[in-house]
């Protein structure tokens, strides 16, 4: 690893985008607990440097950012402040300025917000005044606006969501309430606009990754169950709607990141262990389904952001330790085809 310069702004719970320029937008976050942003920030590769860029209408963090086939990016939802919000905003990646995008049916932060392959959006579950909400919505590009869909059968927040090959959804996992850990997952078919209940994973938890594979299978790992962080890992195999357990970390961790590198292995950053914010990393090999653990990074960060760059290389910006971070640093690709 080693240092790419520093954001302008400390940040953790933010976002970060790989735009089709190859330039990643970070977007919004807190710099402290209870205190978010508004800022957003381009990093340039090939510069290896930090600029700012527009700024949201409204600060957020605990959102989503998706890029569209048209190359903008919808920002949804977050919270802001004290409650969660409904609004959202397209980024322009050729004039660097935000606009108001239609607002969602329901207020949310802590949910997911995945691009379909016909290019609409579908955000899932989140949380609300307190509560977890079920409810699922369909942002569409072409017409710029919302329609409530199939609700999950589950409230859930802190969950994951993937786009499967076959073009279904599958979430796996979350919070329904403060001790309410989920082992289900959950398939939705955009074709029918419903969901169905897939198999359940062994282990329940939230603040985990889902990484789709390059051979399609779906890798998840860590993330909390309310006593521990867990080092566990499984694999969803959706030719089969088949969970099972394959090798685990050398360490337990959640509010991790994982990458999926262009050689098929996974790189999995940082995270907390219970205590405190975590340095390590490692990688998984799905030909042998085993875990070794690689170079540390020059910082310890939980709720930080990973980014694959187009050259291969992996980007991880901000996150939190004790205090927000506004360093950044890279993975050579040079460790990475090890």
């Amino acid at each position: 690893w080693r240092n790419t310069g520093s954001m302008n702004n400390e940040r953790f719970s933010h976002t970060a985008s790989v735009l089709p320029n190859g330039k990643v937008l970070v977007i919004g976050g807190e710099y402290d607990v209870g205190f978010d942003l508004n800022a957003t920030e381009l990093y340039d590769p090939s510069m290896e440097t930090w600029s700012i860029t527009g700024s949201m209408s409204n600060a957020r963090f605990a959102h989503t950012a998706s890029i569209l086939t048209n190359g903008k990016v919808l920002v949804t939802g977050g919270r802001n402040g004290r409650s969660a919000i409904n609004s959202t905003e397209l980024y322009d990646p050729s004039t660097g300025i935000w606009t108001a995008a239609a607002s969602m049916n329901n207020a949310r932060q802590w949910h997911t917000a995945s691009i379909l392959k016909n290019g609409n959006v579908l955000v899932t579950g989140g949380l609300y005044a307190g509560t977890a909400l079920e409810s699922a919505e369909l942002y569409d590009p072409s017409t710029g606006t919302w329609t409530l869909t199939d609700s999950m059968y589950h409230h859930r927040y802190r969950h994951t969501a993937s786009v499967l090959t076959n073009g279904k959804v599958l979430v796996t996992g979350g919070l329904a309430g403060d001790y309410f850990f989920f082992y289900g997952a959950v398939l939705y078919d955009p074709s029918t606009g419903n969901w169905t209940m897939a198999d359940s994973m062994r282990a329940a938890r939230e603040r985990h990754t889902a990484s789709v594979l390059l051979n399609g299978k779906v890798l998840v790992t860590g993330g909390w169950n309310g006593s521990v962080a867990l080092n566990t890992v499984e694999l969803y195999d959706p030719s089969t709607d088949i969970w099972r357990m394959t090798g685990s970390m050398n360490i337990g961790r959640f509010s991790h990141t994982a990458s999926v590198l262009p050689n098929g292995k996974v790189l999995v950053t940082g995270g907390y262990d219970a205590f405190s914010a975590m340095n390590s990393t490692e990688l998984y090999d799905p030909s042998i389904g085993t875990w070794q653990m690689t170079s540390y990074m020059n910082y310890a960060r939980g709720s930080h952001s990973a980014s694959v760059l187009k050259n291969g290389n992996v980007f991880v910006a901000g996150g939190l330790d004790r205090i927000g971070l506004s360093t950044s640093e890279l993975y050579e690709s040079s460790q990475i085809n090890q």
